[in-house]
């Protein structure tokens, strides 16, 4: 049965966005498929994997069993957001250094959760990360690349900081 559609609309990556969608229609759906924002991806459908991981208003947040309609009007940052300007975020760029990004599958979900974590926490410990990543699933060879670009991440921000910090004045 169709339903009638609606129009929504959110923040995301930055923009304004505005989409006519059945309400029983889920955030992942409306990403990948009205927004064209594919890097999130659909693991398990349970919530259970973090593949869907997102960032809504700075929050991890598995967006496959989110219905679109009930996160209208808020900030949404998909992987596609964290890159700037044509040029990775330095999250991105240790992931490719570190090889923390093996399969790729988990990858989109577990950088969100990794950025939401390195936002509040500038130098996690390995324990830190460990917490931060408990609702992402990798099924390659395990978390000691991820851990490993988080922490260079980690680094990489600090030293920008200290540079704008310089530079300021």
């Amino acid at each position: 049965m169709n339903q009638k559609k609606v129009l929504m609309n959110f923040r995301v990556n930055g923009e304004e966005a505005q989409v006519a969608a059945s309400p029983n229609r889920l955030l992942l759906e409306v990403l990948r498929e009205e927004l064209n924002l594919t890097g999130t991806k659909l693991g398990c459908d349970d919530g259970s994997c973090g593949a869907c991981t997102i960032l809504v208003e700075g929050v991890p947040s598995q967006c496959c069993m989110m219905l679109a309609i009930s996160y209208q009007n808020r900030e949404i940052t998909t992987v596609e957001g964290l890159a700037q300007n044509g040029q990775l975020d330095p999250l991105q760029k240790a992931f490719c250094t570190e090889g923390g990004q093996q399969c790729g599958f988990c990858t989109p979900g577990i950088l969100m959760a990794a950025r939401a974590l390195l936002l509040e926490n500038a130098n996690p410990s390995v324990q830190e990360i460990g917490q931060a990543l408990a609702g992402n699933i990798c099924r390659c060879t395990g978390y000691t690349k991820i851990i490993a670009a988080i922490q260079r991440a980690a680094r990489d921000y600090q030293e920008a900081a200290e540079k704008e910090d310089r530079v300021a004045i």
